[in-house]
């Protein structure tokens, strides 16, 4: 007998759900739905019958299925699979595109190095991570966004003249008040860019999202902190993250270390 499922759905937003399984069998008979189906493989093979053909999903891989584009899927071995997956409203893309068509990528299946050469950013897969405010949820759909125009076109798109001075002062603040949560309408104010092209400019121009430039500024913080004998939990709350554990993933992310083995190298 076939292992039961495992399915998480993870934290999501007006417009975009996120799930995370690991299944075995034919996981889904075939269905259709309105939103586009973004997904990578984490383990085993994933098999989908697709516009008539037959696919397979590596780890690693990322698959794109079209809104309203009738599709099956299941496990390709005994082994199972498992896959992280994001349901998008098109709007949101579209939105995201400043009203461009609706990207369709051909090829179904991107492999690991095309996905890093489109522009497949690690954030569309970090479910960890919240989208509970209008910044996060907007960096999410710009990041999406891009992956499916650079796949429909074959590669990165240009990004185009930057609003430097108005993105400047988006950083600068960001930079000064990393322990507050930026409001999207403020950030729209300050650089007078819409939401849109503020997402997608500040990234072209510093590297990063908004986002995770203040993460990083909150763990300057952290780090400072440690170095004057803080503990954990008070350096965390002071840099203004949610808790300890939140502050801790967030510097293995970054610094590929715990912040207690950080601390202990400090002598």
């Amino acid at each position: 007998m076939a292992p039961s499922p495992r399915i998480r759905i993870a934290p999501g937003t007006e417009g975009i759900e996120r799930l995370e399984a690991h299944l075995h069998g034919q996981a889904f008979s075939p269905h259709r739905h309105d939103t586009y189906a973004i997904g990578i493989t984490l383990a085993g093979v994933q098999r989908f019958r697709y516009r008539g053909t037959q696919q397979q999903c590596l780890p690693g891989q990322c698959h794109v299925l079209h809104p309203d584009e009738l599709h099956d899927g299941g496990a390709g071995t005994d082994d199972g699979f498992g896959y992280r997956i994001l349901y998008v409203d098109p709007a949101l893309v579209q939105n995201a595109l400043h009203g461009r068509p609706l990207p369709f990528v051909a090829q179904p299946v991107l492999d690991a190095a095309r996905l890093r050469a489109l522009g497949g950013a690690r954030e569309i897969w970090d479910f960890d991570a919240a989208i509970d405010d209008e910044v996060l949820r907007t960096e999410l759909a710009v990041a999406v966004a891009q992956l499916l125009a650079n796949a429909a076109s074959g590669q990165p798109r240009a990004p185009g003249s930057l609003e430097l001075a108005g993105l400047g002062r988006v950083r600068d603040h960001i930079a000064a008040t990393p322990t507050e949560r930026p409001e999207m309408a403020a950030l729209e104010r300050l650089s007078g860019l819409d939401r849109w092209s503020l997402a997608r400019q500040f990234r072209a121009a510093f590297g990063t999202s908004p986002s995770r430039f203040r993460t990083l500024r909150q763990l300057d913080a952290v780090r400072r902190l440690l170095r004057r004998g803080s503990s954990l939990a008070d350096a965390a709350d002071a840099a203004g993250f949610a808790d300890q554990s939140h502050m801790s993933r967030q510097f293995k992310q970054a610094y590929g270390l715990t912040p207690a083995r950080w601390s202990a190298a400090l002598g």
